[in-house]
């Protein structure tokens, strides 16, 4: 998700702010399950020999579920649930990174995670601008602190592939803005919305 590209207009009411919050943060309770599959099937890929990154991988995949017991308590907090129809498909989808990653290469499992890592940090700066839109203040901090979580973890993959020959041929997803913009930029946009 580009935050640049993001419109809050038409959220400026508290009720619409709330209605778009519960959707995204059933989209990333979802999407944060379909990681979780795919790290773990990354993490026990024949082709990470190294034990330092299989551990750090595994960390990220305790994050990923982190995040979404988190995410199911925050969505019981605004009367609502996970979509079962998104679930169940993004665990198929998670799934299916998982058998890939056992059988496939070390590469496009670690550019995969690195690209969908970097749209995950957009993803939760607009749930934390919505939440200051909906008035649910209480859930901004632990917003902003798991896109800086996300933004270690795109870090992490970034540093893995940016090296490999590979992308010499195949470029790098657009790099994130430094890990601190998260939350100047959230701070400007909360300064905005007073005036």
């Amino acid at each position: 998700m580009n935050l640049q590209k993001y419109d809050f207009t038409p959220y400026r009411d508290s009720k619409r702010a709330a209605a778009a919050l519960v959707t995204l943060l059933q989209n990333a309770h979802a999407g944060e399950k379909a990681a979780a599959n795919a790290y773990w099937g990354h993490a026990r890929s024949l082709f990470i020999w190294n034990k330092e990154e299989r551990k750090q991988i595994i960390n990220i995949y305790e994050d990923e579920l982190h995040h979404r017991r988190r995410l199911f308590d925050f969505l019981q907090s605004l009367d609502s649930k996970p979509r079962l129809i998104r679930e169940i498909g993004m665990w198929c989808v998670g799934a299916s990174i998982a058998i890939f990653s056992l059988i496939g290469t070390w590469f496009i499992p670690m550019y995969g995670a690195g690209q969908l890592e970097s749209t995950n940090i957009g993803e939760y700066e607009v749930a934390a601008r919505l939440a200051l839109l909906a008035g649910r203040e209480d859930l901004i901090e632990e917003l902003l602190v798991f896109a800086e979580v996300e933004w270690d973890h795109e870090d992490f993959f970034r540093k893995k592939v940016e090296n490999h020959w590979i992308t010499r041929y195949y470029p790098l997803w657009t790099k994130p803005a430094p890990r601190d913009s998260i939350r100047s930029l959230f701070k400007t946009f909360q300064a905005d919305t007073k005036q």
